[in-house]
């Protein structure tokens, strides 16, 4: 049987005051606490006041972008838990490191964190470095929970059927987007002849295309052209123009938002003028497409503005800006999946850090239920998220929210 907690009832304040953590670059022994009263708590461990947990991503390096607004929005949540008393009167410690966005330095940093006592991983944040952790933790049976590392294998290895039973994430998967879209396509906005263009050789690309495919063809639609380019190409004329001839009613686009702003562009340029859709990694395009060229398109992501204004407003008040991405309340739902198991271990009256604290930890998560600012979510036998997506469309060149689907 499932058990509930809302985020009200976990959370007693939602207001933050400014971060006081220190980023702790791979290598260095330092680390970084989520809350003043748990600063200096470097023996917490040893003497009970503290749970410490690891929090890895990328802060430097070329998807920084995406590492700091999940540590930031990590960082939040494990904040506004302690100013509410912690857990079970505990408070939790971050261990923080910046992994750079390489796949040996994470397991460095990894291995640097259990050296340092953690008994929960939040993070990693892209595919590749979190697939090198997952393997990492296996001998340790660390509970782990990435916000946003999307490929299937993170959870599952499908050559030997395996579920890596202490690794959760709260995003959900490459798969589950191209479905969803899919879906959406036939049964909401009623298209039957569809068009692909994605990146080769990219396992988000592809995933999301390949699983649209299937499913917008399992739903009566036909795919009238698939096309495909690769890394660094620029010019995607050739490849629009095959799609114009075979008149599609829409495109699918499972892109990142700088190569959509250039398709969209010279889609436009050759007279391909039917409505576009995408996942995700759409967000951001708005700087990148003028209103025209995104009037009439759809993406799905996780969270949408304005959706949660609680986490909105505490998100600006603890760092002076808006939340930069949808990896800032991914990563927030991540921190909160930890210290939900954490208050399960807590409540089992185990030792922070045991074997079978840790086990715990995993129980607990796999059998709750988590009220996040992305949804509502349980976790499948593949231990991803059972979540609705938020569907987004354009008004005056700006995204907007459509509904939860």
């Amino acid at each position: 049987m499932k058990t509930s907690i809302s985020r009200r009832q976990f959370l007693a304040v939602v207001g933050a005051v400014a971060a006081a953590g220190a980023l702790s670059a791979c290598g260095s022994s330092s680390s970084s606490t989520a809350s003043s009263a748990a600063s200096g708590a470097a023996s917490g461990s040893a003497s009970g006041d503290t749970i410490k947990v690891g929090l890895l991503a990328p802060l430097t390096g070329d998807v920084s972008v995406y590492g700091i607004a999940v540590a930031n929005g990590a960082s939040l949540y494990i904040k506004q838990i302690n100013e509410a008393g912690g857990i079970n009167g505990k408070q939790v410690e971050l261990i923080q490191m910046d992994e750079q966005g390489d796949a040996t330095q994470a397991v460095n940093c990894f291995t640097q964190m259990v050296d340092q006592g953690i008994t929960a991983l939040i993070g990693d944040v892209t595919t590749t470095p979190t697939l090198a952790v997952v393997a990492a933790t296996q001998d340790y049976n660390m509970p782990m929970v990435t916000a946003s590392a999307t490929a299937e294998a993170v959870t599952y290895d499908a050559e030997t059927d395996t579920v890596y039973q202490n690794v959760f994430r709260t995003t959900f998967t490459d798969p589950f987007q191209g479905v969803k879209m899919g879906d959406y396509a036939t049964d909401k906005l009623g298209y039957t002849r569809a068009a692909v263009i994605y990146q080769i050789g990219a396992d988000y690309n592809e995933g999301l295309a390949t699983n649209f495919e299937s499913e917008f063809a399992a739903n009566g639609g036909e795919i009238v052209a698939s096309e495909t380019y690769s890394a660094g190409d620029v010019d995607f004329r050739t490849q629009l123009t095959t799609i114009l001839a075979a008149n599609p009613e829409v495109v699918y686009c499972p892109n990142y938002y700088e190569d959509v702003g250039q398709i969209l562009s010279q889609a436009e340029s050759v007279g391909l003028t039917v409505p576009f859709l995408g996942g995700d990694g759409w967000d951001g395009v708005t700087q990148y497409a003028t209103a025209e060229q995104l009037d009439g398109c759809y993406f799905c992501a996780n969270y949408a503005t304005g959706s949660n204004p609680d986490f909105e407003s505490a998100y600006e008040t603890e760092y002076g800006e808006s939340y930069p991405n949808g990896f800032a309340p991914l990563g927030y739902d991540a921190a909160m999946t930890v210290c939900y198991g954490l208050q399960a271990a807590e409540e089992a009256g185990l030792e922070a850090g045991s074997d079978e604290y840790k086990q715990a930890v995993i129980d607990g998560i796999k059998g709750g239920e988590i009220e996040g600012v992305t949804g509502t979510f349980t976790f499948d036998d593949h231990n991803d998220p059972v979540k609705t997506a938020a569907i987004l469309s354009f008004e005056n060149g700006e995204a907007v929210f459509v509904e939860q689907y």
